[in-house]
């Protein structure tokens, strides 16, 4: 059944808030969470709840760079989503941020996803919807198109953005040129050094949290499936239940809400598609849980 009530202020505080509901109702159990896009994203809040923290995500030079500066991930892998090593029936939560639009084959990741889930588990997917007049639009514009408009958003560091954007203030001038190498520098290459394997634990005595720089997610591919309807076909097919479903407009509101060029652009779609492309929302967030009957169909 799916719960549509007012949408939540942040997605990311959303997933937060259901992370935690779901640890206070195994209190005397450690949660084991998969961040899948580790390379750009951020984690869930789940305060002073034990839980183990493991990363998935594309290899690339820019994903693995965040990723080996994260203090708060126990583990992590990067590569082909489809052969990343997830052990089935392993993980309590999956979050799933500006992911499943921006891979190939989603279908057999989302796959991959929902065998690692424990039964009762919960999948966290926010994902920009294809099937959207935004989405047209980010699938036809040139690519350089895009580029100008992430550097007029990071122009105005004033105004705050919600999304896959987003920057958290970090040490970007460290290691300029000229500058002796400090402790910070020291500890980012003695990590590359460690990350060369592709995976890297935590050790016991981590190093002190600091804030790291978000690095722009990959270009979106947008499979059929990366879309309202395409998810919840899917778990009509897997026998997943969809507790929650929001829809947003996040992305067109950060490029100028009402008047910006992107909403012109969007309802000018909309009205060509004759409202099969909706200009209403750019993107969907879904809380999906795993059933824990064994008679139910499951991966």
């Amino acid at each position: 059944m799916t719960d549509l009530r007012t949408p939540p202020v942040s997605d990311g505080d959303l997933f937060s808030e259901r992370a935690r509901q779901y640890a206070l109702e195994r209190p005397l159990e450690r949660i084991h969470i998969l961040e899948a896009g580790c390379g750009w994203g951020t984690g869930l809040d789940l305060g002073d709840r034990p839980h183990r923290l493991t990363g998935v995500d594309m290899e690339s030079p820019e994903l693995r760079a965040y990723t080996c500066e994260r203090p708060d991930l126990d583990a992590w892998h990067l590569g082909d989503l489809r052969t990343v090593p997830l052990p089935p029936r392993t993980y309590d939560i999956v979050h799933a941020s500006y992911l499943v639009e921006r891979v190939p084959h989603a279908e057999l990741v989302l796959d991959r996803f929902v065998a690692a889930l424990k039964p009762g588990g919960l999948l966290l997917v926010h994902m920009r919807d294809r099937n959207t007049a935004y989405g047209f639009l980010d699938r036809v514009l040139p690519r350089w198109m895009h580029a100008s408009g992430r550097r007029r958003r990071r122009a105005r560091p004033g105004r705050g953005t919600r999304g896959a954007h987003a920057r958290v203030p970090g040490p970007a001038a460290e290691g300029a040129a000229g500058s002796p190498p400090g402790p910070r520098a020291e500890a980012r290459t003695e990590a590359r050094a460690e990350a060369r394997a592709g995976t890297r634990a935590r050790p016991a005595q981590s190093r002190p949290p600091r804030p790291v720089v978000r690095t722009a997610p990959p270009p979106a591919t947008y499979d059929r499936i990366a879309s309202r309807s395409g998810i919840q076909w899917y778990c009509v097919m897997r026998g997943l239940v969809i507790s929650e479903e929001y829809t947003s407009r996040q992305a067109i509101d950060a490029l100028g809400a009402g008047t910006g060029p992107a909403e012109l652009l969007c309802r000018l779609v909309a009205a060509l598609s004759r409202g099969r492309l909706t200009a209403d929302h750019s993107e969907v967030t879904f809380v999906i849980r795993k059933p824990e009957n064994r008679f139910a169909r499951v991966i």
